[in-house]
């Protein structure tokens, strides 16, 4: 028997995952629109800077998940590198989100970038890494997720108010101080609130630093079959994220013909996203955790096909379709992660060593490709389409049409297929409860 992690640690652990979530937006639907459309930087410009920047940041996920697996410190393995990335992440965020608008080019945006994602990734896999080894128990697994998605909810949540209110009562808001206003959230949270966790949280100490070479700890890792499974999975819910992410802010603008109120309506998303976390870990207790990701998955494949029907002036229909799939959506926050972990201890049966990092930089390196392809392959279809984002421009019904297909029917069919292939799962609770009982009994 596991003792339970209290409330007071679950609480300091999850509070780093505000800055994460924070920034995951604006760097998927802001910036894009920002550099594009305010700045003048082009589509494919822009498409292609994140392609490349985010290759360059999955190439470094393995490598900064072995290096953060070999660390044996006094102070652990995990926090080091997580204060390590405050600096980086710090400088990068300011010149992301505050460049000199006369004179910041595409090289400065792919430097900044490519800085960004290094941080990033210094922070994510450690983060993530220790969040898998805080309990070994199926459910508690879920329930630390939670916790950590719930508070970064909270911190998306207040960061999209301040810019919603500042409309509301000001008049005060598009893309530009949307982004900039996040930007100012993201420079206090990071430092605050990686200093809160790191000194507030205890590492476990007794892990096994891996000696496992890199290629032949990647090779056990790709006869882990469940491994397998969810790896696919997470690259296909990527990319149809990434497609609609990318296009969003397009969207409300070109379709919707509206250019201040997606702030808003990614406030109302987000707001439901939070509320139905406790929901879901609920509804998680009672049946597999593979089987509630895909009733949330199913929310987006059902509404989505419904934004084709969209016109000018659609925000009530747009809202409900949003509230809707961020019931669904906050599946994604609670139960995939909690699967890695489970996989993990799949492979500490076939490896003999603790090695959490590797496999959330593995995981995270498929996911960038997907956020890298995603964006680039929206917006390429943009730019194909002859779409014109500059603000006020007139698009014909046929451009209009091609930014609809894009935001609706490519997350549909990407989302469409990571149901599939996460039907019928096979490291359920059960087979879980078999892979801890070997584990125990190698231990002794």
């Amino acid at each position: 028997m596991t003792k339970n992690i209290s409330n007071k640690k679950l609480f300091f652990y999850g509070l780093s995952e505000m800055p994460i979530s924070i920034a995951s937006l604006p760097l998927l639907t802001y910036l894009p629109s920002y550099y594009g459309q305010d700045i003048g930087i082009s589509l494919s410009a822009i498409g292609t800077i994140w392609l490349f920047t985010r290759i360059f940041d999955a190439i470094t996920d393995p490598l900064i998940g072995y290096w953060s697996d070999k660390t044996n410190t006094r102070w652990g393995r995990r926090r080091i590198w997580m204060v390590a990335s405050v600096p980086i992440l710090v400088i990068s965020v300011y010149n992301l989100f505050f460049p000199n608008e006369e004179t910041v080019t595409a090289t400065d945006l792919f430097i900044w970038l490519a800085l960004f994602w290094l941080g990033w990734t210094m922070l994510l896999i450690p983060y993530y890494a220790w969040g898998a080894e805080l309990s070994p128990d199926y459910h508690e697994r879920s329930t630390i997720t939670a916790w950590r998605s719930w508070l970064g909810m909270f911190g998306n949540v207040v960061s999209k108010s301040v810019p919603t209110l500042a409309l509301f009562f000001f008049a005060y808001g598009g893309t530009r101080e949307v982004t900039q206003m996040i930007g100012v959230f993201m420079l206090i949270l990071i430092p605050l609130t990686i200093l809160l966790t790191t000194t507030n949280v205890s590492e476990k100490m007794d892990y096994k630093p891996t000696y496992i070479p890199i290629l032949k700890g990647i090779k056990i890792m790709w006869a882990n079959l469940p491994f397998r499974r969810l790896i696919l999975a997470f690259f296909l819910y990527s990319t149809a994220t990434a497609i609609s992410g990318s296009t969003f802010i397009f969207f409300i603008r070109g379709v919707l013909a509206d250019e201040k109120a997606g702030i808003a309506l990614l406030l109302s998303y987000y707001f439901v996203n939070m509320c139905a976390i406790p929901v879901w870990v609920w509804i998680g207790k009672r049946i597999e955790k593979h089987t509630a990701w895909i009733f949330g998955m199913l929310t987006y494949a059902i509404v989505n096909p419904f934004y084709l029907l969209l016109g000018p002036g659609d925000l009530y229909w747009m809202t409900l379709g949003l509230m809707i799939t961020g019931f669904g959506g906050a599946t994604s926050y609670i139960f995939p992660n909690s699967m890695k972990a489970d996989v993990i201890d799949l492979d500490k049966i076939s490896s003999g060593e603790d090695r959490a990092a590797i496999y959330f930089a593995v995981w995270s390196f498929i996911i960038k490709i997907a956020y890298s392809f995603g964006p680039w392959f929206a917006l390429m279809l943009l730019a194909y389409s002859s779409f014109d984002p500059t603000p006020g421009a007139t698009n014909s019904e046929s451009q209009l049409f091609g930014l609809r297909f894009i935001f609706s029917l490519s997350t549909t069919i990407f989302m469409g297929a990571t149901i599939l292939t996460i039907y019928n799962y096979p490291l359920t609770k059960k087979k879980h409860e078999e892979i801890r009982e070997e584990l125990e009994a190698l231990n002794n």
